[in-house]
């Protein structure tokens, strides 16, 4: 009796946690954004104001945010709203600090969304941060041709990410002689990372499953 008791506690646990995780995220995204954009109503358009007590409409603010984002792209479809962009940009631009912020996070975007990037496409392991240590990489660009002059011809980059937050981490550039490759798509890369290591895919090579060096030859 004590050990079905047990055992059907844990499967509660396993069963219920990444549900109440994932609600709990979601409720708080939706939190913060109605809390970023409502105040940005106007009172007499906030359909709240017209709601009988304290009523408020969960996810008003997401909703909006989703209508201003789709009008905005519908208007720079057009040459008025992409004069209009243009104009602003070349404000921004004109700002010393800000026009590199800017920039570089217009770029991720655009290259993101694009759909055209081959970046975080392949997973790799790496010995890092010394010789004998393994770690999983994603790789996130070729080397462009300054550093391929310096380190290899064939050198790419890599992000490591951290655990268990794989939005931070490292950027590495090394010749791809380093590296070894496996057959892990990004998505079980990422559970590996997030999960501390607990939920280990089958396909990492069975000498590093086995703390063992892999049998592949990096240049000194």
């Amino acid at each position: 009796m004590f050990r079905w008791l047990r055992n059907s506690f844990l499967t509660g646990i396993v069963i219920a946690t990444p549900l109440g995780v994932t609600f709990y995220l979601i409720v708080s995204f939706v939190g913060f954004v109605d809390n970023v954009v409502k105040p940005l109503i106007p009172g007499r358009y906030n359909p709240e104001n017209y709601l009988p007590g304290d009523y408020t409409i969960p996810g008003l603010g997401v909703l909006i945010a989703v209508v201003l984002l789709t009008a905005l792209g519908a208007l720079a479809a057009n040459i008025f709203g992409r004069t209009l962009i243009g104009i602003g940009e070349r404000i921004v631009t004109g700002v010393p600090l800000v026009r590199n912020v800017y920039g570089a996070l217009k770029q991720i975007v655009e290259t993101v969304f694009s759909g055209k990037s081959n970046s975080f496409q392949e997973v790799v392991l790496i010995e890092y941060p010394m010789k004998g240590l393994y770690v999983v990489a994603f790789v996130s660009a070729g080397g462009n041709s300054e550093l391929r002059k310096h380190i290899s011809e064939d050198v790419i980059g890599l992000f490591v990410p951290t655990t268990p937050n794989p939005t931070s981490g490292f950027l590495l550039y090394t010749p791809r002689a380093n590296t070894i490759p496996i057959d892990m798509s990004v998505e079980e890369a990422a559970k590996l990372i997030i999960s501390f290591g607990m939920v280990t895919p089958d396909k990492l090579p069975k000498e590093v499953r086995d703390g063992l060096p892999p049998d592949v030859t990096n240049p000194t």
